[in-house]
Formats: C-alpha cells, sequence, structure tokens
C-alpha cells in the first residue's frame, strides 16, 4: 500500500495509491513504496481525517485586524495629549511648592559650635541691653509726671515698638544658635514676618509723627500746646500703629501668596521678603513689582516729609539770636535726627544696594545693623542728651534701689 501526502498554501491532504505513497511539500517530493498492511492503512486514514479538521479549523479562525494609519496616529495623538497633561500637572505642582512647604531653614550665622555660642552669647547681650534700656524709658515716662509731654509720650511708643521688633526676631536666632538648627515652621516665619513688618513700618510712621512735633516745638511753639493736645497725640500714634498694622497685612498676605518653586532656603537669619521672594516662581515678577513700589512710595513719602519739617526747623533755628537758644533747640532734635538717620541709612543700603556687592554675609550684617542694633542703641542716644530724661532715671534708679533696702 502506498500513501501520498501532499501540502499546499492552504491545506493538506492524504492520498493512499495502491502501491507506494509520496511525501509532498512546497519544495521536495519523496517517494517511498512499502508493502500493503491493513493497519498501517487505517491508521492512514484517522491521520488524514484528523489533518482535514485542523486544517479546516485554522482557515476558518479570523485573522487579527491590522490596525489602519488613522488609528494610529490617533493613538499617538492621544499618548501626547497625555503626555502634555502630565507637563501641565507637573508646572502646577511646582508653582504650588508654596502649599507643600512646611517649614524654611533659615540662615546659620557659623556651622562651628564655638562661635554658634558666641553668637548666642553676643546676641543676649545685645537682646538685654535693649529690654532694660526700653523698659527704662517706658517706665520713667510712665510714672514721672514731669514727662507727660508729646515728645515723651511719642518716645514712649518708641520704645515699645523697639522692644517689640527686637523680640521678634532675636530670640529665635539665639535659640537656633543654641539648640544648632536652622529651621522655622511655616506658620511661624508668616507670623515672625507679619510682626517684623508691623513694628517696623509703625517705627518709621511714628518718626515721621516725631519729626512733625519737633517742627511745631521749634517752628511755632507758642501754638505746640493748641496742635498738640492729648487726643490729638494719641490719634497721630494710632495712626502710626494703623498704617504698620495694615501695611503688614498686605505685604505678609501678597508675600505668601506668591508660589515657590526654589526650595525653602533662606539666606538670612529670620524670615524677611526680599528672601522669600528669591524662592518664588519666575512668573510672579509682577508681584514682586508691586510689592516694591508700595514700599518705595511709603517709605519715600515719610522720608520727603521728615526732610521738609528738618529745613523748616534748620531755618527757625539759624534765626534765634542767642547761641544758647539754639544749642538747645538743636539738642532736642539731634537725638531724634540721629535716630532717623541710623535707621534710614541701614534700611536703604540694605534693601537698595547693588546687586554687584550683594553677598549672604554683607546681607547678614545690614540685616543686624536695621534689626538689632537700633532697638538696642535708640535709648542710649534719647538719654545722652536729654537731661530731663537723666533726672527721671535718676530718680526711678534710686528709688528701686532704696525700696530693696
Amino acid at each position: 500500500m502506498g500513501v501520498a501526502a501532499a501540502e499546499s498554501g492552504t491545506a493538506t491532504a492524504l492520498v493512499i495509491p495502491p502501491m507506494q505513497f509520496y511525501l509532498t511539500n512546497s519544495t521536495t517530493r519523496t517517494a517511498h513504496t512499502i508493502p500493503r498492511n491493513p493497519q498501517l492503512q487505517s491508521r492512514a486514514d484517522s491521520m488524514a481525517a484528523s489533518g482535514q479538521r485542523s486544517c479546516s479549523s485554522w482557515h476558518t479562525q479570523p485573522a487579527p485586524p491590522t490596525a489602519p494609519a488613522t488609528e494610529l496616529n490617533e493613538g499617538l495623538t492621544e499618548l501626547e495629549k497625555g503626555q502634555g497633561v502630565r507637563m501641565l500637572h507637573t508646572q502646577r505642582q511646582q508653582m504650588s511648592n508654596s502649599s507643600s512647604i512646611t517649614q524654611f531653614l533659615l540662615l546659620a550665622f557659623t556651622d562651628t559650635r564655638e562661635l554658634q555660642l558666641l553668637h548666642f552669647w553676643l546676641f543676649l547681650g545685645i537682646y538685654l541691653a535693649a529690654l532694660l534700656g526700653n523698659g527704662l524709658i517706658i517706665t520713667a515716662v510712665a510714672c514721672d509726671h514731669r514727662l507727660h509731654t508729646p515728645m515723651y509720650f511719642f518716645l514712649l511708643n518708641l520704645s515699645v515698638l523697639d522692644l517689640g521688633s527686637i523680640s521678634t526676631t532675636v530670640p529665635k536666632s539665639m535659640a537656633n544658635s543654641l539648640w544648632n538648627t536652622r529651621t522655622i515652621s511655616y506658620a511661624r516665619c508668616a507670623a515672625q514676618l507679619f510682626f517684623f513688618l508691623f513694628f517696623i513700618t509703625a517705627e518709621y510712621s511714628l518718626l515721621t509723627v516725631m519729626a512733625y512735633d519737633r517742627y511745631l516745638a521749634i517752628c511755632k511753639p507758642l501754638h505746640y500746646g493748641t496742635l498738640l493736645g492729648s487726643r490729638a497725640c494719641v490719634h497721630m500714634a494710632a495712626a502710626a500703629w494703623g498704617s504698620g498694622f495694615l501695611t503688614a497685612v498686605l505685604l505678609t498676605a501678597n508675600t505668601f501668596s506668591i508660589p515657590l518653586c526654589q526650595g525653602n532656603a533662606l539666606d538670612q537669619f529670620f524670615c524677611e521678603i526680599p528672601q522669600i521672594l528669591k524662592l518664588s516662581c519666575s512668573h510672579s515678577y509682577l508681584r514682586e513689582v508691586g510689592l516694591i513700589v508700595f514700599c518705595v512710595c511709603l517709605a519715600l513719602g515719610c522720608f520727603i516729609f521728615i526732610v521738609l519739617s528738618y529745613v523748616q526747623i534748620f531755618r527757625a533755628v539759624l534765626r534765634i539770636p542767642s547761641e544758647q537758644g539754639r544749642h538747645k533747640a538743636f539738642s532736642t532734635c539731634l537725638p531724634h535726627l540721629a535716630v532717623v538717620s541710623l535707621f534710614l541709612s541701614t534700611d536703604l543700603f540694605a534693601y537698595l544696594k547693588p546687586p554687584s556687592i550683594s553677598s549672604p554675609s554683607l546681607d547678614l550684617v545690614m540685616a543686624v545693623l536695621y534689626s538689632v542694633v537700633p532697638p538696642a542703641v535708640n535709648p542710649l542716644i534719647y538719654s545722652m542728651r536729654n537731661q530731663e530724661l537723666k533726672d527721671a532715671l535718676k530718680k526711678l534708679i534710686q528709688s528701686v534701689v532704696f525700696k530693696q533696702r
């Protein structure tokens, strides 16, 4: 018996000739002759039947569909859209990093432990001197009825503001140096910035009011008591405190509403607006310009008022015929003029210095000069050439010493 198998491109057929079988495919053909065998014939029949069933099932199975070019392009477009959405989401996350910032890193004065302790003791001495000096002035003005005048009333308010401003920045810096840390929480940073702006702006406004007080005392002495009564003094002091509060609210809210994308490290020993703005995103420059314009307008208005007041004061003093009268008039103005000069010179140089000479160490020194030194030096300046204040302080100290004995 012969068995022949033929395979084409679509099916495979088994043919059984009488004497021989042929194995056929697309390339070769081989013939074999074998003797007839009934068992082999039945096996061949079963193989042929199973082959036909497998071929028919293979041909009836549908071919996998091929994606057209348009569907492929649509898929690529959807992929690009997905990538664009992810990029936009990443940018939004970077823009809203301020909501994820939980703390800031303040600038350390030094990394050496011995110098950190030296900084702690130095700031502690300055802080205690400011507390003692301003506390003595507040107590002397409040207890001595001879000092219940407009000038000393404003001086009392100035001492309170000095205590507030130095207490906002120095204790935190001392604690960081003592415990060898740099962190400050987001909420504490916002509170520190608010109170520092509040006290500094109110002090600047109060110095402007004090310039007007000196102008009335020297240029219009006959109307001094009428123009600056107790109610007028309270209103002017309240206006100074109110301007500080409104300015602090506006600047703090605008500063912390700006998205921060540049980390959380501040190049200053306390939270300061220029250092926080350095962490802002590039698109927020309009707000930065708005803050700068607002601060410049406020500072320039007070500065022009102070300058015009002192121009009138100097003109009036130079018209005084006696040298003793001129000396007395100048002695009442020099402490205020010295405080104003120290305040404005350090502030203006700290914020308006050229970027070419700016450096973290120089910024740190200027920040100490305008935020730490004036509150400690102002009581000394006012009591140095003021005999009435000296007498009141001496009387106060003697009463305290005698009571203890």
